[in-house]
């Protein structure tokens, strides 16, 4: 079975065509600069037969996207595929699990576009063009919060009226599930322990968005983001955590402007809005001789800091502390940060092994560090292809009944 997954961002579309039931890659790429005209032209970057060429054409929106992935597929000769997946950030209270497309599923797609602003509504615009463009083939849908329906009462509940809760869905959902999921079971395999004895925080640290993730059991127990992604660490252009009375303060200046107010805290925030110069942490650690700039970078790894301690204490006894995505993979500089200072809670980083750690996953704790310390790259695109086949190939199974028969 021959998989495409589609992982749909606000300005990109990321998408993989995968070979089940073994989940070798056919082909991948990234359509890059969708939407809006910027400096440099629109461009799909395409990988296939060991060979990598670039496409320059316009996408205005993410259906002209893909109609042009597709085109780009055939002059390579990659055989249609059977299905197709999709990464959704936000599933809300409808979804805890994944799901096959059908009109039940895109009814309760539309109450959850307000959920994610950034990345629900170019993704939820996508499966409709593909429903459209592919009527015949099964579409899955891969939630980000599902992972997280483990997360306890306890850790989920906002501190308001209980009506309130239940009737609006006002909880924490958690995000970067897919991710944390598969590294997860990586850092499993690696330490050669069952992934439902593995204590662990995860560090999903993007070069858009960020979360920390606390592992028991293999199971999630809490997550920096919440009701949406908003919550939590600093991020490239989100603020994170904030007062509400701030919130409230900013609606009040800007004559109720929900949109405004939401647009202000989701895209001209973060890295972006301290430093007043990028929204990406790489384009300002080396140049923190600038006070905004410094300010951003240390404001950015204190939240990371302060949450890494509180969830080494969620996840107690951790073994294994895990950095993933575009800074955690890349960046040595920022887990040097991160981790400095927390050898009173079992973290002790090897300087050495963390400048140079070599072929991924790799270890860069010293030798006696009590908590291990692991880079581990994540696949989002193969997580989301194995999720898809599993459910694919499930409902095509016989019924019980009829294999006895």
């Amino acid at each position: 079975m021959r998989i495409m997954v589609l992982n749909c961002g606000s300005s990109s579309l990321k998408y993989s065509v995968l070979g089940f039931p073994g989940g070798g890659e056919l082909a991948r790429g990234e359509a890059q600069r969708v939407g809006a005209k910027t400096s440099e032209p629109a461009r799909i970057v395409h990988h296939a037969r060991e060979r990598t060429r670039t496409v320059f054409v316009e996408m205005p929106d993410h259906a002209t996207a893909f109609e042009q992935i597709t085109r780009v597929l055939a002059d390579d000769d990659v055989a249609a595929p059977d299905a197709i997946a999709h990464r959704v950030v936000h599933g809300g209270r409808h979804f805890t699990g994944s799901v096959c497309f059908d009109q039940n599923v895109e009814q309760a797609l539309d109450e959850l576009v307000k959920l994610a602003p950034i990345h629900n509504p170019p993704a939820i615009s996508l499966i409709h063009t593909c429903a459209l463009c592919h009527p015949s083939l099964p579409q899955v849908l891969v939630f980000d919060t599902s992972f997280h329906s483990t997360i306890p009462p306890q850790a989920r509940t906002y501190a308001l009226d209980e009506d309130l809760r239940l009737r609006l869905g006002l909880r924490k959902y958690g995000f970067h599930g897919i991710s944390h999921q598969y590294v997860t079971g990586v850092a499993a395999a690696f330490l050669r322990r069952p992934l439902a004895e593995l204590n662990a925080v995860s560090c999903h640290l993007g070069s858009g968005g960020a979360s920390l993730c606390a592992i028991r059991s293999g199971h999630s127990v809490d997550n920096t983001m919440g009701y949406t992604p908003l919550q939590g660490l600093m991020m490239s252009t989100r603020c994170g955590d904030l007062d509400p009375a701030v919130t409230l303060r900013l609606l009040a200046l800007r004559e109720g402007s929900v949109d405004g107010v939401e647009s202000l805290l989701n895209r001209r925030s973060g890295v972006l809005g301290v430093s007043g110069r990028s929204a990406d942490l790489r384009d300002l650690i080396g140049a923190q001789e600038e006070a905004a700039h410094s300010l951003a970078v240390q404001a950015y790894l204190w939240r990371l800091r302060k949450y890494l301690g509180a969830y080494l204490v969620v996840a107690a006894p951790a073994q294994a502390v895990i950095f993933t995505d575009t800074l955690g993979e890349s960046v040595p500089a920022v887990r040097a940060a991160v981790c400095s200072g927390l050898e009173e809670l079992g973290v002790d980083l090897d300087p050495e092994a963390n400048a140079d750690p070599g072929a991924l996953p790799a270890d860069v704790a010293t030798a006696t560090s009590p908590v291990r310390i692991l880079v581990v790259p994540t696949n989002e695109e193969l997580a989301i292809g194995r999720e898809a086949y599993r459910l694919l190939t499930a409902q095509a199974a016989p019924a019980p009944e009829a294999v006895a028969s």
